[in-house]
C-alpha cells in the first residue's frame, strides 16, 4: 500500500510540471506570434526587400507627382507632366546577333540615332543601365511602344522607358516671385514652391520583380503617393493686368530701376497679385539673360556671363529671384502719416475738427525740421483733413508730440511695424532684424519722434505697409497676409482650409470710417489727385523716400490706394524705385501707374462706378519741389538701432552733407515732404536698406540666398 501511495504522488507532480511547461511554452508562443505580427506590420517591407535580395530581383522606382498650384479661378500656375527617359541594356542587346541587329535598327528608325551614337551606348557590354535620351514626351515614346508590342519586334531586346515628372509653369514668368521654382529632386525654391514644399511633394513608390522558389516571376508594387494641390488667392487675370501696365511704364513711359506692385483684398489681407519688374521664367530660373538689367552696357553683361565665378553668378541670380515686396525695406515717407493720424484718432488725441498751425517747420531740441511748405512760409492753419491732403509734416510732428513716445510706438506695434507679418511665402526678415529698423519707445527721443511721424528714419517693407493699410480701412482688423487658401488631394478632396488668421484689432470701426474719408480727400483734392480714375471713389496716400547717400538725387516713390471708399474691395500699392527722369522727386510715376492699373482692374473685379459726377481733371495737380528735412545741422547717428542695426553699413560714417539750400531734399508726389539733407545714416538700416544700395549685390543682412 505504501508503494501505491508513492506512485500516486509521483504522477501528481509530473502532471503539475507538465502543465507548467505547456503554459510556459504557450506564453512564449503567444509572445513570438505577437512579435512576428508586429514586425510584419512595422518592418515587413524592410524584411521583404532582404528576402528579395537573397533571391535576386530588379527594383524600379515609381515616381510621385508633385502637386499643382492653382489661382483662385482654377487657372494652373504650376503643374507637373510625365516625361520618359530611354534606357538601354547593352548586356541583353548584345546577347545574340539577331537581338543586336533588330534593336539597333529600331533605335535608328524611331529615335534617329547614328551608328556612332549607338556604338557609344553599347560600349559597356556588361551594363544593364545606360540613359540614351531624357525628358521625352509621350508623343515621342508612343510610336516605339506600338512597334514594340507588335510581332515585328520579337528580337528587340534591352529597351525600356523610365518615367519621371517635370515641373512646368504654363504662364512662364507670370507671378514668378509668388510661385518660385523647383530644382532637381523636387526641391522648392522661393515663393509658394518653397514654403509649401512638404505639401506639394509626395512619396515615391517602387516595383519589385523577382524569381520565386518555382523560378516564376513575381511582382510586388508599392504605389507612389502623389503630392497635394494648392489653391491660392492669386488671380492670374489681375496679375496679368499689373504686369502689362508695369511693362508698359518700363518700356514706353518713364521707366525705373525697379517697380513693384502689391494687390490685396482689404477684407482678408489675401494677396491677389504681386509683381516686381525684373522677372524670371521659373521654367528656366537659371537663365542668365534675366540678369541683363543689372549691367549698364551690353559689353559688361557679356563679360560677366563669360568670366563670372559661380559665386558671382548665384549672387546675381539671387537678386532676380529675391522678392522685393517681401524681403526689402525702405523709408515709407508720407504713407506713414496714415498710421500716425489713425492712432491719434483712436486715442482721442485729435478729432476730425482739430486744427494745426504750419509755419514751415518746427524747432525740435537743437534741430529745425522742415515741412515741404517751408520755402513758401508754411501751409498756415490746416484741419486734420487738409493736413493729410497736403501731407503736412508740421501737423504730423504736433500730433506725435501730443501722443508721446509710448502711445506713438503703441500704434507702430499694433500696425505691425518692426515685426514680420507672418506671410506664408519665404523671404521676410526675422523679428530681430525688423525690430531694429524702427524707433521704439526707448529710442523715440523728441527728434526721432518728430521725424518718425511722417515716415523719416524708419524702414518698412511693402507687405507691412499693405497689411497695415488694409486694417486701417477694413474696420481695424489686422489679418496675417496669405497666399494659399486651401490644400486639396489629386481627387479634389479638401485636406485643409487655411482660414484667415485675425491677429488683432488696430483701430475701431468709427476711426476706420473717418480714415476712409480722409484718404478719399487726398485723391479728390490733395497730393494723390493723379491716382484718380473717372467715375470711382478712391482713397489713398502718396509717399517718397530719398535714397542713401543723401544728396544723390535718387528717390523711391510710392502710392497706396483703395476703392470704393464706402466698401473697400481692393488695395493697390505701387512702389517706383528711381524713376528714369532727371528730377526723380518730381515724378508722378507711382500715382499715374496706380491709375492705369486701377482703370483696368476695377471693371474686371466688378467694382462699379459710384461717382459718376466726378470729372477727373489733373491739370491742376502740380508736383511740388523737394525741401530737405533739416535746416542747418543734422543729428549725428540719426539711425534707428544705431550700430546694432543689422542694416547699417559704413556709409553712416560719411561726412554730413548740408543740403539746407533745398537741392537735395525729397518730394512727395505733390507734397515734397519726405525730404532729407542729413547724413547717410539717417535711415533705419543705413546702406543695407534695400532701397539704398545701388550695388546690385545681395544684401547679407537680409534673408540669405537660398
Amino acid at each position: 500500500m505504501a508503494k501505491k501511495k508513492k506512485s500516486y504522488k509521483f504522477l501528481s507532480k509530473m502532471k503539475k510540471r507538465l502543465l507548467f511547461v505547456v503554459v510556459a511554452f504557450s506564453a512564449v508562443f503567444v509572445v513570438l506570434i505577437s512579435r512576428l505580427i508586429y514586425i510584419n506590420a512595422k518592418e515587413g517591407a524592410k524584411y521583404e526587400q532582404q528576402v528579395l535580395a537573397q533571391q535576386g530581383y530588379s527594383s524600379t522606382v515609381i515616381p510621385y507627382r508633385r502637386g499643382d498650384i492653382l489661382d483662385s479661378n482654377g487657372t494652373t500656375l504650376a503643374t507637373t507632366k510625365k516625361v520618359y527617359n530611354l534606357i538601354l541594356e547593352p548586356k541583353n542587346i548584345l546577347e545574340k546577333e539577331e537581338y543586336t541587329t533588330a534593336t539597333v535598327e529600331a533605335l535608328k528608325t524611331y529615335f534617329s540615332f547614328t551608328d556612332a551614337e549607338i556604338s557609344e551606348f553599347l560600349s559597356n557590354k556588361d551594363s544593364y543601365y545606360e540613359i540614351a535620351l531624357k525628358d521625352l514626351e509621350y508623343e515621342q515614346v508612343k510610336p516605339f511602344n506600338d512597334f514594340y508590342a507588335s510581332e515585328d519586334a520579337d528580337n528587340v531586346r534591352g529597351v525600356y522607358f523610365e518615367e519621371e515628372y517635370e515641373r512646368i509653369y504654363p504662364n512662364n514668368d507670370l507671378a514668378c516671385h509668388l510661385i518660385g521654382f523647383t530644382v532637381s529632386g523636387n526641391v522648392g525654391m522661393y515663393g509658394i514652391e518653397e514654403n509649401y514644399n512638404s505639401y506639394l511633394n509626395g512619396y515615391n513608390g517602387r516595383q519589385y520583380s523577382y524569381l520565386n522558389e518555382e523560378y516564376g516571376l513575381t511582382e510586388t508594387i508599392e504605389p507612389a503617393v502623389n503630392g497635394y494641390n494648392l489653391i491660392t488667392s492669386i488671380d492670374a487675370n489681375i496679375q496679368s493686368i499689373v504686369q502689362e501696365k508695369v511693362e508698359e511704364y518700363m518700356t514706353t513711359g518713364e521707366g525705373a530701376k525697379n517697380v513693384s506692385v502689391l494687390v490685396m483684398d482689404p477684407a482678408t489681407c489675401d494677396i491677389l497679385a504681386l509683381y516686381n519688374s525684373h522677372q524670371f521664367d521659373p521654367n528656366d530660373a537659371y537663365d542668365l539673360d534675366s540678369l541683363e538689367y543689372q549691367f549698364e552696357t551690353v559689353e559688361e553683361f557679356e563679360d560677366f556671363k563669360k568670366n563670372a565665378s559661380d559665386e558671382e553668378t548665384v549672387a546675381a541670380l539671387n537678386q532676380v529671384w529675391r522678392n522685393f515686396a517681401i524681403s526689402d525695406v525702405f523709408e515709407p515717407g508720407s504713407t506713414y502719416k496714415t498710421f500716425t493720424i489713425a492712432g491719434a484718432l483712436e486715442e482721442n488725441i485729435v478729432t476730425e475738427n482739430s486744427t494745426f498751425m504750419c509755419d514751415g517747420g518746427e524747432q525740435v531740441e537743437d534741430y529745425y525740421i522742415n515741412c515741404h511748405s517751408h520755402d513758401y512760409g508754411g501751409h498756415g492753419e490746416v484741419t486734420l483733413s487738409r493736413a493729410l491732403e497736403g501731407s503736412c509734416n508740421d501737423a504730423m510732428m504736433a500730433i506725435a508730440d501730443a501722443e508721446g513716445a509710448s502711445i506713438f510706438d503703441k500704434y507702430q506695434v499694433l500696425f505691425g511695424f518692426g515685426q514680420p507679418t507672418g506671410i506664408d511665402i519665404p523671404g521676410e526678415p526675422d523679428s530681430l532684424s525688423f525690430s531694429t529698423v524702427v524707433y521704439h519707445e526707448d529710442t523715440l527721443n523728441p527728434v526721432e519722434l518728430a521725424t518718425s511721424s511722417f515716415g523719416q528714419g524708419v524702414c518698412v517693407s511693402m507687405i507691412q505697409v499693405g497689411t497695415a493699410f488694409c486694417s486701417t480701412i477694413n474696420g481695424g482688423y489686422y489679418y496675417e497676409p496669405s497666399v494659399v487658401d486651401r490644400i486639396e488631394d489629386e481627387d479634389g478632396n479638401i485636406i485643409d482650409t487655411l482660414d484667415n488668421v485675425l491677429v488683432r484689432r488696430t483701430v475701431s470701426e468709427s476711426v476706420s470710417a473717418i480714415m476712409r474719408q480722409e484718404l478719399f480727400q487726398v485723391v479728390e483734392e490733395g497730393t494723390g489727385k493723379k491716382a484718380g480714375v473717372e467715375g470711382y471713389t478712391i482713397g489713398g496716400k502718396t509717399g517718397t523716400a530719398e535714397k542713401l547717400p543723401r544728396g544723390n538725387q535718387k528717390y523711391l516713390l510710392s502710392f497706396i490706394g483703395f476703392a470704393p471708399v464706402d466698401n473697400p474691395q481692393v488695395v493697390i500699392y505701387v512702389v517706383v524705385d528711381e524713376p528714369d527722369i532727371e528730377v526723380q522727386s518730381s515724378s508722378s510715376g507711382a500715382t499715374l501707374l496706380f491709375s492705369a492699373i486701377a482703370g483696368e482692374l476695377f471693371p474686371y473685379m466688378n467694382i462699379y462706378k459710384t461717382n459718376d459726377n466726378y470729372d477727373l481733371d489733373i491739370s491742376d495737380a502740380v508736383d511740388q519741389p523737394a525741401v530737405p528735412i533739416y535746416t542747418g545741422d543734422t543729428p549725428d547717428g540719426d539711425v534707428a538701432g544705431g550700430d546694432d542695426n543689422p542694416y547699417v553699413s559704413d556709409s553712416d560714417d560719411e561726412p554730413v552733407q548740408d543740403d539746407s539750400s533745398g537741392d537735395g531734399g525729397t518730394g512727395d508726389d505733390g507734397s515734397g515732404d519726405d525730404s532729407s539733407g542729413d547724413d547717410t545714416g539717417d535711415v533705419a538700416g543705413g546702406d543695407d536698406d534695400s532701397g539704398d544700395d545701388d550695388s546690385g549685390e545681395p544684401e547679407t543682412s537680409d534673408v540669405p540666398a537660398e
